[in-house]
């Protein structure tokens, strides 16, 4: 079976569910690749002859974000910090004591900001519901914070991802799969940079604020 005959194989409906499962288990606080599975599922929209629909793939992203970081806000609520002392022994290379610190004093400075702008930044996207719970943001102020992050950044990408890799189609195909296969690594390119810029301001905030991390760790 060609990859053209197995993509074509996969109901549409099976593309949606996949993608709302995984970002919303994202926003939960495990760390899973939503923005990765977002995007594939974009781009396999962007090729006409696989029926899966942009619009519901956006849906689909908004209604898991939504959804998780809801699930993720209530654990934490009434968990508490004992959450994120769970998360940093379960999930330690992305929960360790400097990252917590780090999310910690962003969704403490900046609130309903941080649940909103931090849907487009991987580090702060996983924090967001659970966090938010744990620092006894009003869940009145969390949630449309939250709807509206989650939308703009589903629909944003899925919608930017479709119509580039509409494009991309035109151009590259005589490379078919392989070219939007080399696209979907180059869309995803400017993700991880800006992934690298966050991990660099999570050390920088280590480096200046030891006693933050420091009681981080004392927690357990």
């Amino acid at each position: 079976m060609s990859l053209d005959q197995l993509l074509l194989s996969i109901p549409p409906l099976a593309v949606y569910l996949v993608v709302a499962l995984v970002v919303m288990v994202e926003s939960m606080g495990v760390p899973l690749p939503g923005e990765v599975t977002l995007v594939a599922a974009a781009i396999l929209s962007s090729r006409h002859q696989l029926d899966v629909s942009h619009l519901w793939v956006a849906v689909a992203g908004t209604a898991g974000a939504v959804v998780g970081d809801s699930i993720g806000y209530g654990v934490g609520h009434h968990v508490g910090r004992r959450l994120l002392v769970w998360l940093r022994h379960r999930f330690s290379r992305h929960f360790g004591a400097k990252e917590i610190a780090y999310a910690e004093a962003v969704f403490t400075r900046h609130g309903v900001w941080a649940v909103f702008f931090g849907r487009f930044v991987a580090l702060l996207r996983i924090f967001a519901g659970p966090l938010s719970g744990v620092l006894r943001l009003p869940y009145h102020r969390f949630l449309p914070a939250n709807a509206l992050g989650g939308a703009t950044w589903a629909f944003a990408t899925t919608y930017g991802i479709y119509v580039l890799g509409t494009v991309a189609e035109q151009w590259l195909k005589a490379f078919a799969w392989a070219g939007l296969a080399a696209f979907v690594v180059g869309s995803l390119l400017a993700s991880t940079l800006l992934g690298r810029r966050v991990r660099r301001a999570v050390d920088h905030f280590a480096e200046h604020h030891p006693k933050a991390v420091a009681a981080v760790e004392a927690e357990g």
